[in-house]
């Protein structure tokens, strides 16, 4: 057989399994690193309200906390995209999470902010091969007819990952003088654990069989076969490795007439709802602080406004196998553009509580939508690399959005700032009508 021949085979036994304990491991094993992307982000919203106040900071230096790390992310997920379609899914997740515990570990030590700059640089180049290396190598495991729903439950770690930086927020962060460090310090611990449980993990079938290594894709694939009960009698043919495309082949394919369209829109997306979720959510504690809450309250606010993720990845994870990719992600970016202007113009602890609970659930779940669209866009060769330069993309408006929070507060405050926040999320649907419905087809 050729190596085509083997790679649609071993897609059309991976697409026929049920979800087994084996899927389940692979969906548990890169929620860790899920997590703790989520947790980093998250906290960081809290250690810049913390250090404004210590370290006496003006609104433009707390914003490059931010947007460092950001920066980092950007080259991290073009990176990482490339890398994986090259070397394979798993060994880029641990790469990163390495890079990601070290230089997370060592922001507690830091004395000043050029340090904490550098760092937060370094730490984005390992998180920012993370959410789209970790979406492409799930969707390469999961079933055709649940695939995007066992994505939106991989993105739903995302949840878990902000609450527990609510709560280290809430509780640790305002606790002392040297609380923020105890808060990177906890952050980097896990990533220990992650680190070993990534080795435990497969390697994506689909890439092996697509890199002509059917030998190797065989074998994981009757592992999960097993795992379900069944006896596979397909041979194994251990083919030739196929030799990989150059990087910049790569690229450029993204923008070949057959996927023009799709990276168009994908790159749009991306771009808007980066802009509007990190614009937004890095700074709603600093932005209830300067209306007058205290520390305490604010991340108390926060960690209630956070909890409102988790239904939203719930009723999201339903609709995008009944509804499809398009019809879910445009409804629910449309959800957080209203949820926008509302929580904008909210006033009182009751309705700045309530309307931002409305854009947690809406924007969390545009996001799982979104990321279960993303891998599915592309060939298995291209799928890495067409995740992770869409989310390249992405974190260049997450480096934007915060530098621009602090001039519109100032020209015209928190409706200002959340009806821009809007109109991003309103492109952002338009963007999403062009999308190619994948609901319930194989992966090419």
């Amino acid at each position: 057989m050729s190596a085509s021949t083997d790679t649609v085979r071993v897609s059309e036994r991976l697409d026929a399994l049920p979800f087994t304990r084996r899927h389940g491991k692979i969906l548990g094993g890169s929620g860790l690193g899920w997590a703790l992307d989520a947790m980093d982000v998250g906290l960081i919203s809290f250690i810049i309200a913390a250090l404004a106040a210590q370290w006496k900071l003006e609104p433009a230096q707390a914003s490059w906390i931010a947007s460092a790390g950001f920066a980092g992310m950007a080259i991290g997920a073009s990176l990482g995209g490339l890398l994986a379609d090259r070397f394979g899914r798993r060994q880029v997740f641990a790469l990163t999470l390495l890079v990601y515990g070290v230089a997370t570990g060592a922001s507690a030590l830091v004395g000043g902010l050029a340090a904490l700059l550098v760092l937060r640089f370094v730490v984005g180049l390992g998180l920012g091969a993370e959410l789209p290396v970790a979406s492409t190598y799930v969707s390469e495991f999961a079933p055709a007819r649940i695939r995007g729903r066992v994505i939106v439950f991989l993105e739903a770690f995302w949840a878990v990952g902000w609450t527990a930086a609510a709560v280290i927020g809430y509780l640790v962060v305002p606790s002392s003088a040297d609380g923020w460090r105890w808060a990177f310090a906890l952050g980097a611990i896990p990533a220990v654990y992650a680190l070993i449980v990534r080795w435990g993990l497969p390697e994506s079938p689909r890439w092996l069989a697509s890199r002509g290594r059917n030998g190797e894709a065989v074998a994981i694939v009757r592992d999960l076969e097993a795992a379900a009960g069944r006896v596979s009698l397909e041979p194994s043919n251990d083919g030739v490795s196929a030799s990989a495309p150059a990087p910049r082949a790569r690229v450029g394919a993204l923008w070949s007439p057959a996927l023009r369209a799709r990276t168009a829109s994908l790159w749009v997306l991306w771009f808007c709802v980066n802009f509007s979720y990190y614009g937004a959510f890095i700074w709603i504690p600093t932005i209830l602080v300067a209306q007058g809450y205290d520390l305490v309250r604010s991340f108390g606010f926060t960690l209630i406004i956070t909890l409102a993720q988790l239904p939203g990845y719930a009723v999201a994870a339903w609709l995008i196998e009944a509804w499809g990719r398009r019809a879910t992600l445009a409804t629910f970016l449309a959800g957080s553009a209203i949820a926008a202007v509302l929580f904008g113009t909210a006033s009182g602890e009751v309705a700045v509580i309530a309307t931002g609970m409305l854009l947690s659930f809406f924007n969390l779940g545009a996001w799982g939508a979104l990321y279960a669209a993303t891998p599915e866009t592309y060939p298995t060769a291209l799928r890495g690399t067409g995740a992770g330069w869409a989310a390249g993309v992405g974190r260049i408006a997450s480096i934007l959005a915060p530098l621009s929070v602090p001039p519109l507060l100032a020209a015209g405050g928190a409706p200002l700032l959340f009806i821009v926040f809007a109109a991003f999320f309103a492109v952002a649907v338009v963007a999403s009508l062009f999308l190619r419905e994948q609901r319930g087809r194989a992966l090419s």
